[in-house]
């Protein structure tokens, strides 16, 4: 089962990797990570996503609040946050294609944010079903590179 945790950590040089070499010795394996200044620059939140049944998430919440920089561990809920991923998808794109794409694009509201002779690079945010969706219905053009963000993630409404 997937889980999301969000790790508030003082904004100083090399907490991020003590938080992620704690899931190494620990042999967990980590399926997205982000960071990024929160909205005290005093501190960061890591947003993690990894899988594992509900011990093993609670052993890693407990290891993570005993390092000295971590000042909060919350695991996300999927019906109680909001997910979300960045994916730049760049893709082979024929004059007889260009029309499809901008189309899939526009459904699925990306933003197309450069285009060459043989290229188009799209750009679309949203929760992981939506990010696979788009990849799988772009794939027939001929899929050149994808970068994607990670997991980022907030509680929803005043938690």
């Amino acid at each position: 089962m997937r889980h999301v945790l969000s790790i508030m950590v003082e904004n100083r040089p090399g907490v991020l990797g003590r938080v992620v070499g704690l899931f190494s010795r620990r042999g967990y394996n980590i399926d997205s990570l982000s960071v990024g200044t929160s909205e005290d620059v005093r501190y960061s939140r890591i947003t993690v996503s990894l899988q594992g049944d509900e011990r093993v998430v609670e052993q890693i919440q407990k290891q993570l609040a005993k390092l000295i920089d971590v000042q909060d561990v919350t695991e996300l809920e999927p019906e109680h946050a909001i997910y979300r991923e960045l994916c730049l998808v760049k893709v082979e794109a024929t004059a007889a294609a260009r029309p499809d794409i901008f189309n899939v694009s526009t459904v699925f509201h990306a933003n197309i944010i450069d285009v060459s002779t043989k290229t188009i690079t799209v750009e679309l945010t949203g929760d992981l079903m939506k990010i696979n969706a788009f990849i799988e219905l772009m794939k027939p053009y001929g899929i050149l590179e994808i970068a994607r963000t990670g997991l980022t993630a907030i509680s929803r409404g005043g938690k």
